[in-house]
């Protein structure tokens, strides 16, 4: 539910430090219920962000209630038994905080960013949102047309477009394959009662985890969220363990072609990988950011740098639980658009043979290094890595780890991964004026078959 982020007042206090130097930062208690809690100390901030991470998205959700985890997750904001839609604005923009969502695939966050002074009040919205979002026929009608408004917004913006039919090329009738955001049928045949259930059935504590990071300490976000989960933590339940997924995807990768008269045409190409639990992963995340993740990459340096053929190009990588995809972007006049394919396919030809070369690899290595730690300097970002690691592997690597992990990735490991993926089946979408596949250049006719 997108709400504008207020500016900051209020005092702030003290910053805490650990009672002992051997407390780890990351710290994990399972309540009852199989609800988990995890937090990250960072004494050095002034913050707190609380985040209450659900174990749902939209690859659990069947065809007839296409979208209802993302439309949930706006309707929950709306009332509670004991708080109005303004009186939770109200409470949030009172201490210059924000509050929010978001809804993905797999699952669904939502979360709050205060002052550590505010950190009772965070966790009181949060799991008053969550737990006790009423889903009233009224408020299903408004955010019914919010939703459809987002979908025209989605509709108006041709990468956000683009990717949906993307994935939608790559995965077919697999779960990931499907809009977040559902279709406009879907979402206008809607029923208060389908929503309600789905809240019902699907946010249990099981599925929970309460993620906190900043200037907090462990045991003090356990007491609060006891006090105000209350009686959803009933004995008698375990966490659900890390999604795995459904198995391999079936078919292959297919071209999908959006005609729209546009000053642009834009291009998605890409291939299927294995998982996030792929033991290669770190290999491929230096993969694609030597193909098209930073400005020395190839894709940037020869459609942009040399040529000239667009101002938009990278690459980038999905990963859902038992799949994913690696996807070069371009967005460019028409008149140029053979020749990005064209000079797209023959960079990941050439790689695919040849590898990507030693400095390639040691700059992309020292990009990925840095990007890590520089994302990670706010609360906020703890808060997503501690919550999203927790639910996706249920382990907590330190920073140090995951940077050792990059440094152990290899050349040879890279050019592997390279050789294993770009030869396999590519799949395709195409937005643009372009009159038919038939008129598309070469290599995606191919695709088409």
């Amino acid at each position: 539910m997108p709400r504008p982020q207020a500016a900051s007042s209020g005092a702030l206090r003290q910053g805490r430090t650990s009672s002992a130097a051997s407390v780890p930062a990351v710290r994990r208690t399972r309540l009852p219920g199989g609800l988990r809690v995890v937090t990250e100390h960072i004494p050095s901030v002034h913050s707190a962000s609380v985040g209450v991470w659900v174990n749902v998205g939209s690859r659990d959700e069947g065809r007839s209630v296409a979208g209802a985890a993302h439309f949930l997750e706006h309707l929950l904001f709306k009332a509670t038994p004991t708080r109005t839609a303004v009186q939770i604005a109200q409470a949030v923009d009172a201490v210059g905080g924000e509050l929010n969502a978001f809804t993905s695939r797999e699952h669904t966050c939502y979360y709050a960013h205060v002052l550590d002074s505010d950190l009772e009040l965070a966790v009181d919205l949060v799991a008053d949102v969550v737990l006790n979002g009423r889903c009233e026929p009224d408020d299903v009608e408004v955010e019914r047309d919010v939703v459809l408004e987002e979908i025209a917004m989605r509709d108006d913006d041709p990468e956000d477009t683009l990717g949906d039919v993307f994935l939608s090329a790559m995965f077919g009738d697999h779960p990931v394959g499907r809009p977040v955001v559902g279709s406009v049928a879907s979402i206008a045949g809607m029923t208060r009662s389908q929503l309600h259930s789905f809240h019902v059935r699907r946010y249990t504590p099981d599925r929970m985890v309460v993620a906190v990071a900043g200037n907090i300490e462990h045991d003090e976000v356990v007491r609060l969220v006891r006090r105000h989960f209350g009686r959803h933590l009933v004995r008698g339940r375990s966490p659900v363990a890390p999604r795995k997924g459904a198995g391999r995807v079936a078919g292959r990768p297919t071209l999908e072609l959006v005609k729209r008269d546009a000053e642009q045409t834009h291009l998605s190409l890409g291939v299927r990988t294995p998982g996030r639990h792929w033991e290669h992963r770190w290999a491929l995340s230096v993969l694609n950011t030597a193909l098209g993740g930073g400005l020395s990459s190839r894709l940037f340096q020869q459609i942009r740098e040399t040529r000239g053929l667009a101002y938009s190009v990278y690459s980038t990588v999905d990963t859902f639980a038992d799949t994913g995809a690696l996807s070069i972007y371009a967005g460019c006049q028409p008149e140029r658009f053979d020749e990005v394919v064209r000079v797209t396919t023959d960079i990941l030809a050439d790689v695919a043979r040849d590898g990507i070369t030693a400095d390639e690899c040691r700059i992309a290595k020292g990009s990925l290094r840095g990007g890590l730690v520089l994302g990670l300097e706010d609360s906020g970002s703890r808060m997503n890595r501690i919550g999203r690691s927790e639910l996706n592997f249920g382990e907590h690597r330190t920073i140090a780890d995951t940077l050792s992990k990059i440094d152990e990735v290899t050349i040879d490991e890279v050019n592997a991964v390279a050789r294993q993926l770009l030869t396999r089946p590519f799949g395709a979408a195409v937005l643009g004026s372009v009159r038919s596949k038939r008129s598309l250049p070469k290599p995606l006719q191919q695709i088409a078959g």
